[in-house]
């Protein structure tokens, strides 16, 4: 399993991760959400594309 974070002073609600991995991330008010905290190991392969791809490195996958 791995550890999805979005630290929401950093994140400016570009949408880029919920482009690229919906299953895991949504925007709620203007920010992006981590669906759930823990997620798979098939999951963290797109996690750490979409934290690759965040503009502002507000994403974290551990």
């Amino acid at each position: 399993m791995a550890k999805v974070t979005v630290d929401k002073e950093k994140c400016i609600g570009c949408g880029a991760c919920v482009a690229i991995a919906p299953e895991i991330f949504e925007l709620r008010d203007g920010k992006s959400y981590a669906k759930q905290e823990e997620i798979s190991d098939e999951l963290a392969e797109k996690a750490k594309e979409a934290a690759n791809e965040c503009p502002v490195q507000a994403i974290t996958v551990s």
